[in-house]
């Protein structure tokens, strides 16, 4: 059962002759595997410093833009543009927009504003206002900033988060009161482009941001800096790391220094000096460098995938945006193209929310669209996409519908949805939501086509009143062709205003002493094929193709000199909300009327009820200064909108106009009593009355009867062109009774 002793000696002298080897290939293997450790230990601390140093690279870029960004809150800002040139400096104003309020809102240490000649005209420092002379203790650093972004042109740039910067500026790091710091430059720019400005003379804001030890320890606790601290020179000390900061001209202004994470080195120290252990311990710190390293690559994948999701996503709402949704829609159509079936393209634009946006903020919007998003997404199903294209428009894919009906059963859910009042700041918003439909293959199997077709069906539907839906249909391609027609004959025509365009002017009458009183300016258009067409057809897509303020301003002049060949008229040109909301358009009037001679008091500018109940408060501080040089305001087409008498006391309009439709039912008893109503507010309200379209003897009555003051329509005289109204006026032809209605 046991082997001799002799052969058990033999083994033993044998196992001992190969010992010596055994322990040299210990030896060996022990010697690869501590060298391969300290190896990996120093790759590891190496990559891990490089890390770190990419880190606080980064980091300082961020925190420099992020003054810009900070900045341009209140920059880019028409309210600012005109503080910033008003003389003397409202400085109050400046404290609460441009100084403090960055002191408060965005930890600015100190901020200075520059006139457009660099003369600095407001200064704060530590939250309290100083005189503007103290720019002299920054002017150095900031002066060359000034400087540069003087020179710069174009609009902001992409920076190193992904945000892009929507004005230019300039920045840098300087030593300032023996302190580092960011100061940064930007330009104060109109935000609605209204307000020229020269390139190069704007004024300037400049902000100053002190970088010291709790910034840099913040930063340090964040990314995981040790010991993170601001030094003037390098640290000398063991196992301590720096990286020079460094102005734009490459000047060193002091160090960031850390004490960097070493992990390799960590690991190497904990294996023991006990050989007979050292390939267990390699073991366990081979499983320790490997999960170390998963855990650094499962890091970076994370980051990978993070920049892939912002890529592909709305900052906002997280929703996709363009670019994500327009790939779904690719792929969509391309499965349609395949294998049959549907897919449905919704456009939305919220209505009504630029007045939530200007009445509330632009945080209180922010909110209001993420709880857009939330709604909409509530609405589709689990495998249909949502998506954000930009401000107030979303976008919904609608993959494999059953039918047209699904389609619009979702858009009705939609509406609803969106018709529920919001809550947002501590209030109820309310809008609506217009969608525009679109359906492969139906009304095309290309993502232009449809998407163009979705959108002229969205057009269709914020036409027709919005909150509701509308799907695509073929007719409505031409109306869009016909509209591109329509605007390109109109630019043609403005070419030429005397040869194509014509003002004809149709007679008002006082019903007291049956005379002309008063004409009022008719644009026609002769168009060379078609012949004369009515405003109707081309003044709504002038509006929107921003023609009408050329369009109206000729069509004002034209009347004005005119007008001054009939001394003892008044002329009443109708206007479009669009030219009263120009700033420009006070100006414009009051030169016509300087450069004719007319006096004010003949002028009188026509509105309709629904155009100037909605309009802006631009119309009506528009309004009030025409009242101002004596212009009048008459609201037109009274009775047939939505407007109230504390409206129409709020705006001071001076005359409303009947709207022809109730002069037409005068004669019945519900007509009758509307139209006495109408009179009886007009006179409560001290306001002149005219009544449109009188078109019988009976009509003409009636209204004399009730006290209307002026009257107009076919009966007494259509609108004829100049030369008619100079001829009825010589001619002794301008009453009742000279146009064969009977006369007082």
């Amino acid at each position: 059962m046991f082997a001799p002793i002799h052969t058990r000696k033999v083994r033993k002298s044998e196992a001992a002759r190969f010992a010596p080897h055994i322990v040299v290939a210990a030896l060996f293997i022990v010697m690869l595997i501590v060298g391969f450790l300290i190896w990996s230990g120093r790759e590891i601390d190496r990559i891990a410093s490089e890390r770190d140093r990419s880190i606080v690279s980064l980091v300082l870029a961020q925190s420099i833009e992020r003054v810009g960004h900070a900045q341009e809150s209140s920059t880019v800002w028409d309210d600012a543009l005109r503080e910033a040139r008003r003389r003397p400096i409202d400085q109050d104003w400046m404290d609460l927009n441009l100084g403090i309020w960055f002191d408060q809102y965005a930890g600015f240490n100190e901020v200075y504003v520059l006139s457009s000649e660099s003369v600095p005209i407001y200064a704060m420092r530590g939250g309290k206002r100083k005189v503007p002379e103290t720019y002299i203790a920054i002017e150095d650093v900031a002066d060359p900033l000034v400087m540069r972004l003087r020179r710069t042109r174009g609009s902001g740039k992409v920076g190193v988060g992904g945000v892009p910067m929507i004005s230019p500026g300039a920045s840098d790091l300087a030593i300032l009161r023996g302190r580092p710091a960011i100061v940064s430059a930007k330009p104060i720019l109109s935000d609605s482009g209204s307000i020229v400005q020269k390139p190069g003379s704007e004024p300037v804001h400049i902000g100053v941001v002190y970088l010291d030890n709790d910034f840099f320890a913040r930063l340090g606790s964040n990314y995981g800096l040790a010991q993170a601290r601001y030094e003037i020179s390098p640290s000398r000390a063991w196992g301590e790391a720096s990286v020079p900061l460094r102005s734009r001209d490459g000047d060193v202004i002091g160090y960031f220094v850390w004490h960097p994470f070493a992990p390799g080195s960590e690991v190497t120290r904990s294996v023991g000096p006990v050989v007979l252990l050292v390939l267990l311990l390699s073991a366990v710190v081979i499983y320790l460098l490997a999960g170390r390293l998963a855990s650094r690559t499962l890091d970076l994948e994370e980051s990978r995938s993070e920049a892939r999701h912002q890529a592909l996503h709305d900052a906002l709402t997280g929703l996709a945006n363009r670019a994500m949704f327009e790939g779904r829609l690719d792929a969509a159509l391309s499965r349609c193209r395949r294998e049959g079936g549907l897919v449905g393209l919704l456009y939305i634009d919220l209505d009504r929310f630029k007045q939530v946006n200007d009445s509330l903020g632009h945080p209180a919007g922010d909110a209001l669209i993420r709880q857009v998003a939330r709604r909409l997404t509530s609405e589709v199903r689990g495998y249909d996409m949502v998506a954000r294209l930009g401000g107030d428009e979303f976008a919904v894919l609608v993959v494999e519908p059953e039918s047209r009906e699904a389609i619009g059963q979702i858009c009705e859910r939609i509406v609803a949805e969106i018709e529920r009042p919001f809550d947002v700041a501590g209030a109820q918003a309310f809008i609506g939501a217009s969608i525009g439909v679109a359906v492969a293959p139906d009304h095309g199997a290309d993502r232009t086509e449809l998407t163009r077709r979705a959108d002229i069906a969205l057009y269709k539907a914020k036409m027709e009143g919005r909150s509701r839906f509308t799907f695509f249909e073929a007719s409505m391609d031409e109306v869009v062709r016909l509209r591109e027609t329509t605007n390109r004959e109109l630019r043609q025509a403005l070419l030429d205003c005397d040869e194509q365009l014509k003002v004809f002017y149709q007679p008002v009458y006082s019903t007291v002493s049956g005379r002309m009183v008063a004409v009022e300016a008719l644009l026609r258009w002769n168009h060379p094929v078609n012949g004369l067409v009515n405003p109707a057809g081309f003044i709504q897509q002038a509006e929107e193709s921003g023609l009408i303020e050329v369009l109206g301003g000729w069509v004002l002049r034209k009347a004005v000199d005119d007008a001054m060949a009939w001394p003892d008229l008044r002329i009443s040109v109708n206007v479009s909300p669009v030219q009263m909301r120009s700033r420009a358009f006070v100006d414009n009037v009051r030169a016509v009327l300087n450069e004719t001679g007319l006096d004010p008091r003949r002028l009188e500018l026509e509105l309709t009820e629904t155009a100037l109940m909605s309009a802006s408060e631009e119309v009506s501080a528009s309004l009030k200064a025409l009242r101002r040089i004596g212009v009048a305001c008459a609201l037109d087409d009274f009775g047939t909108g939505y407007s109230s008498l504390s409206h129409i006391r709020d705006i001071a309009v001076d005359r409303i106009k009947i709207d022809r439709s109730f002069v037409h039912a005068v004669n019945t008893g519900p007509g009758a009593a509307l139209v006495e109503a109408i009179v009886n507010v007009a006179r409560a309200n001290g306001l002149n009355l005219t009544a449109e379209g009188v078109e019988t003897e009976a009509q003409l009555s009636h209204l004399r009867s009730l006290g209307c003051h002026e009257v107009q329509g076919y009966l007494l005289s259509r609108p004829v062109p100049k030369g008619d109204i100079t001829r009825l006026l010589e001619g002794g032809a301008h009453s009742f009774s000279d146009t064969g209605t009977e006369s007082s």
